[in-house]
């Protein structure tokens, strides 16, 4: 018998980390080559980690709501033959490469977490979520210190990042901590004011409370976090796609025929932005402080709604070298695996602009909320039939129009109204454009 390690897998760029949402096995269970042995979820998106072996699961590593490091092993699975990756591994480790005093530290260590008593959150009446209990649990913080931290989540919340903070900056270090560490010298935080405390809510026998699931949770944090960032400017113009709904009529059906996919208004829009953002690179950049990071590539991130009624900003990474055909494809995809619950980490990471459909749902105009750290998002409104002054050379007259608008919010920290309005305007301009005689 051998056993095999199982890892965090990597799972996309900026992607460090992932939260255990779910086992899938139990201890004893018997798992197939690529069966789902449990669930993650990282700050956007849920996904299943396969079994890259046959065998017998007889370890789990990390409980529900652990966070786990990419690379890390969060299971040992027991295989038929071969020699164990994790003996090979343990022995290598503690018989030729660490030396004895290390070892001997690190024992110690092992040993002192394993007869820490949990924390006990009985007797607090303030929220704290799984992740941060858990945080607390390992580095030792006391309900009372839990308490005194100032959270910068909902209603005064305290976050994984608050927590971490403290843990980093307090000057009482736990004694396990300091046989391992250099002593600091403390760090002086700025003492931020206490968050406002929400009007309470009324709840009466008929009303029914529901807690907000994870991704909502994340959601919440996000659109606030957004608003509290960027100094957010919007811009509209009503733009005229007459030609453009005629010729996906004419088109659309040959289209799907040939290439096995449905032509919807959204590539053609995309197409449109990618274009508008080689025209206007300061559009495409991101902000880290007091700097300005030019994006190279031109990534557009597409807001979907899920069936559960939650959001997901998908990624077409190199938009703008994708002819229409691509485009199409990388659409379509995208939102059916988004709908299926089917995305990867890295579907959702790199965008560098955003753009959503406010008018799938009937809405002529939005103001969008910036996905950051992006410094624009344009929101494309319903389509209509209205009568509009159509110019010819023989004079104006009235005429039956398919018409739109166009809302751009961008930040007006590094995007003024010149950029930000001379970008929206460009994008009106190669959608008015439109080639009716062209081919896909």
């Amino acid at each position: 018998m051998a056993k095999f390690e199982l890892k965090l897998p990597k799972m996309g760029e900026s992607v460090a980390e992932a939260t255990i949402t779910n086992w899938l096995k139990n201890v004893g269970d018997k798992i197939e080559m690529d069966e789902a042995v449990l669930e993650i979820a990282t700050d956007k998106v849920d996904s299943e980690v396969p079994s890259e072996v046959s065998g017998v699961l007889v370890e789990q590593l990390f409980g529900k709501d652990d966070v786990v490091k990419v690379g890390q092993t969060i299971a040992i699975i027991e295989t038929e033959g071969g020699s164990s990756s994790a003996e090979n591994s343990s022995v290598t480790s503690s018989a030729v490469e660490m030396p004895i005093a290390v070892a001997e530290v690190t024992k110690t260590i092992e040993v002192a977490k394993e007869t820490v008593a949990p924390v006990d959150f009985s007797g607090s009446d303030k929220f704290f979520s799984p992740l941060v209990k858990n945080i607390a649990n390992q580095e030792g913080v006391s309900v009372a210190e839990l308490e005194s931290i100032s959270g910068s989540g909902k209603d005064g919340r305290v976050t994984k990042d608050d927590i971490l903070n403290f843990v980093k900056n307090r000057t009482n270090q736990p004694v396990v901590a300091q046989t391992v560490t250099p002593v600091v010298k403390p760090v002086v935080q700025n003492v931020q004011p206490t968050a406002t405390s929400a009007v309470p809510v009324s709840v009466n026998g008929g009303d029914e409370i529901i807690e907000m699931d994870r991704m909502r949770k994340l959601i919440s944090g996000y659109m606030v976090a957004s608003v509290q960032t960027s100094a957010h400017v919007q811009s509209f113009i009503e733009v005229d796609v007459t030609n453009i709904v005629k010729w996906r009529d004419k088109v659309k059906g040959a289209f799907e025929k040939r290439e096995g996919e449905k032509l919807t208004f959204t590539p053609i829009f995309m197409e449109a932005v990618a274009k508008a953002l080689k025209d206007f690179p300061g559009m495409n950049i991101s902000v880290d402080g007091d700097y300005i990071i030019k994006k190279k590539n031109i990534n557009l991130g597409m807001a979907a709604a899920l069936p559960n009624g939650n959001l997901i900003v998908p990624v077409i990474k190199n938009a703008d070298q994708l002819n229409l055909v691509g485009m199409a494809k990388a659409v379509n995809d995208l939102g059916n695996r988004a709908k299926a619950g089917k995305l990867k980490p890295d579907d959702t990471q790199g965008g560098t602009y955003t753009v959503t459909n406010v008018g799938t749902f009937g809405s002529v105009f939005g103001t969008p909320i910036i996905n950051q750290p992006q410094v624009g998002i344009l929101a494309l409104g319903a389509i209509r039939k209205v009568p509009a002054v159509i110019e010819t050379p023989e004079g104006d007259f009235i005429g039956i129009r398919q018409k739109m608008f166009l809302s751009h919010s961008y930040d007006h920290r590094v995007v003024d109204g010149a950029l930000g309005g001379s970008f929206v305007k460009r994008v009106a301009d190669y959608l008015e454009a439109f080639d009716v005689n062209r081919e896909y």
